[in-house]
C-alpha cells in the first residue's frame, strides 16, 4: 500500500534569523519545510516539486514577492509575510491571488494556525459543490469557481469568490468578522486580523461597494437590490 506524500510548505524568507525561527516551530509541530532565501531560489524550488503552501516574504533580494505571485499558477495556496501595513499593500497582494496575508510582527502560533488553515483547503475535496446561485445582478456557479456580476465574469481570488458566494447564499444576514473568519478562513481567535475588511473592500472595488453593507461594531452583511433597500428607508 502506497502512503500519500506528506504535503510540504515552501519558505521563501531572506532574513536569516526570522527564517530560522519559522522553520524550527513550523517543524517542531510536524509540518514539513523547505526555505530559500530569494526568488531565484523560489523559482528553482517550484520547478523541482509541488508545495501545498508557500510562505512568500515581500521584500526580497532580488525582488519582490509579488513578482513570485504573478508568474504563480499552482495549486499551493500563498501567504504573504511582510512588514508592509497598508491596505493597498494587502490588496494587491490579494488581488495577485495570495490566500492570505498576515504582518510582521507576527506569533508564531498565529502562522500555524493559518498554515493549517490553507492545508486543509489544498487537500482535494470529495464531496460535490452546491448548485449555481442567483443573488440579484450577482451569478455565483460554484461548479466552475466563477462570478459574474451583471454579466461580467468577476476576476476574484479563491478566498474572495468563498466570501462572496457566503454573503450571497445568506443575503440579508449581519456576519461579525469572527464570523466570517471562522466560516470563510477557518479561524476561530484572531479578532484583530484585517483580513475581512480587506477581501470585502476588493469586492466593493470589483463590484458595487452598496451590496456590501457594514454593520458599525459588528461585522458586513449582503443587500442583493441596494436601490430598493434605500426606497423602503425612504
Amino acid at each position: 500500500m502506497t502512503t500519500a506524500a506528506k504535503p510540504r510548505v515552501l519558505l521563501v524568507e531572506d532574513e536569516a534569523s526570522v527564517a530560522r525561527a519559522i522553520v524550527d516551530y513550523l517543524s517542531s509541530k510536524g509540518i514539513d519545510i523547505h526555505h530559500v532565501p530569494d526568488l531565484a531560489g523560489a523559482r528553482r524550488a517550484i520547478a523541482a516539486e509541488s508545495f501545498a503552501v508557500i510562505l512568500l516574504d515581500w521584500m526580497l533580494p532580488d525582488g519582490e514577492g509579488p513578482d513570485l505571485l504573478r508568474e504563480h499558477r499552482g495549486p499551493g495556496r500563498v501567504i504573504f509575510l511582510t512588514a508592509r501595513t497598508e491596505l493597498t499593500d494587502r490588496v494587491v497582494g490579494l488581488e495577485l491571488g495570495a490566500d492570505d496575508y498576515i504582518t510582521k510582527p507576527f506569533e508564531p502560533r498565529e502562522l500555524l494556525a493559518r498554515v493549517h488553515v490553507q492545508l486543509r483547503r489544498h487537500a482535494p475535496q470529495s464531496s460535490p459543490p452546491p448548485a449555481p446561485l442567483p443573488g440579484g445582478p450577482f451569478a455565483i456557479d460554484t461548479t466552475r469557481r466563477e462570478a459574474r456580476y451583471k454579466g461580467e465574469l468577476l476576476e476574484l481570488t479563491k478566498l474572495e469568490f468563498e466570501l462572496l458566494h457566503l454573503l450571497v447564499r445568506e443575503a440579508g444576514r449581519v456576519f461579525s468578522r469572527d464570523e466570517l473568519l471562522n466560516l470563510v478562513w477557518g479561524y476561530d481567535n484572531y479578532p484583530s486580523t484585517r483580513t475581512v475588511d480587506t477581501h470585502v473592500f476588493s469586492l466593493r472595488q470589483k463590484s458595487r461597494a452598496e451590496h456590501f453593507v457594514s454593520v458599525r461594531g459588528i461585522g458586513y452583511r449582503f443587500i442583493a437590490d441596494p436601490d430598493a433597500a434605500e426606497s423602503t428607508k425612504a
